[in-house]
């Protein structure tokens, strides 16, 4: 079960899946899947119901601890980001570039998983 503190309610300016990472769209209170390991990626969407299609308003975990779907291999204490379809992954950019992260995963998960990641949005430049 995952240990939201904090969850604020926004618009779907594009369809999101359900249990995937949100970023800001254009406009003030609409958002969108994260797409890109370098997008401001702040909250995860946890609509009940499933995706959300445009239009649709949609809840995110943005505080707290977030169950969010996995698009790879991650080990627990890892920080992860998004992929291209809004997903965590680890994050691991090369030497010098800029990743934004979504937080640290909580425990060791497979790509298609359901876990729980402790949010700590933030930015990590590779070594």
């Amino acid at each position: 079960m995952s240990n939201p503190t904090l969850i604020k309610n926004f618009r779907a300016a594009a369809a999101i899946a359900a249990l995937r990472i949100v970023k800001f769209d254009a406009a003030d209170d609409d958002v969108v899947q994260a797409a890109a390991a370098t997008d401001a990626m702040f909250g995860v969407c946890v609509q009940p119901d499933g995706a959300a299609a445009v239009g649709d308003r949609v809840d995110v975990v943005v505080q707290g601890i977030a169950e969010v779907e996995f698009g790879g291999n991650v080990t627990r204490g890892a920080l992860v980001t998004a992929d291209a379809a809004g997903k965590a992954v680890a994050a691991a950019p090369a030497q010098g570039v800029n990743n934004r992260i979504l937080g640290v995963a909580l425990r060791s998960y497979a790509s298609g998983d359901h876990g729980k990641v402790l949010l700590a949005p933030g930015i990590m430049q590779g070594a």
